[in-house]
């Protein structure tokens, strides 16, 4: 059971960084995507009480579940964020069409495409971000909890592409117990994770395990060797997505003269 007067603590402490961070980068409010999962639906609770007039949560669907906006709509609703609704679909299609065009379809395996196809979505949705980030003056707020983060469940450049991550040190159960605390619907914060990135995906199925599972490696709780040996491989192949690029050091050139 979680104490709710501590949960306000930490999120007011969350509040003050954000206003902190936003100050420092002399931006004039946030923007976070809204994809009516439990993620999105805290982040934006937390940009609403940071900035309550200069905060916009972004509905982007783009071949979706038709159930996930009418869930985001409702996030939004609940929140009272001032929303803004983009649909990707035709940007998505254009581009991937092109792109596998000039490929070559027959050259692709078609999980490269389903996962390329879904990566694509949450670039496109990270650009969109930005976009109305350079509009407004605003700094983009991302939705990665700490299963997420650890395991490198996130899209490079895509989700993973943000300027401040506010959840990135709760585990799963923490989120669904800080959306309960900011007085989201129930069915919001049991809702089944899915990163919304083809029909039918389940971010569990996807990783072949629990949130449940993460968080209690994270909490250091006993779970099964083979899942402690899949959460390590996750980790370490993902390292590369919570690092900036590498760069080569070369030396300085020698000068003829």
């Amino acid at each position: 059971m979680w104490n709710m007067e501590e949960i306000a603590k930490r999120q007011n402490k969350v509040v003050e960084w954000l206003r902190q961070k936003n100050q420092e980068a002399k931006t004039d409010g946030l923007v976070c995507g809204i994809s009516g999962g439990v993620d999105s639906a805290v982040v934006a609770g937390l940009c609403k009480k940071a900035f309550p007039k200069n905060s916009v949560g972004v509905i982007m669907p783009c071949k979706s579940n038709p159930a996930d906006r009418e869930d985001a709509l409702l996030v939004a609703k609940t929140l009272g964020i001032d929303v803004l609704e983009i649909d990707l679909e035709e940007a998505h299609t254009s581009i991937y069409g092109r792109v596998e065009a000039a490929v070559g379809k027959e050259s692709c395996s078609p999980k490269a495409g389903q996962v390329g196809q879904g990566n694509l979505k949450a670039r496109l949705r990270m650009a969109t971000l930005y976009t109305i980030a350079n509009l407004k003056n605003y700094l983009v707020v991302g939705t990665d909890n700490a299963p997420e983060s650890y395991t490198g469940y996130f899209t490079k450049y895509g989700d993973g592409g943000v300027d401040l991550l506010p959840i990135s040190s709760l585990t799963k159960s923490e989120v669904r117990a800080w959306a309960r605390a900011l007085g989201l619907p129930e069915l919001i914060a049991s809702r089944t994770p899915t990163a919304g990135l083809w029909m039918g995906q389940t971010d569990e199925e996807e990783m072949g395990l629990t949130y449940d599972m993460i968080d209690r490696y994270l909490l250091g709780e006993k779970i099964s060797e083979e899942a402690i040996e899949k959460i390590e491989r996750l980790h370490a192949v993902s390292e590369h997505k919570r690092l900036m690029p590498p760069t080569i050091d070369l030396p300085k050139p020698e000068r003829l003269d």
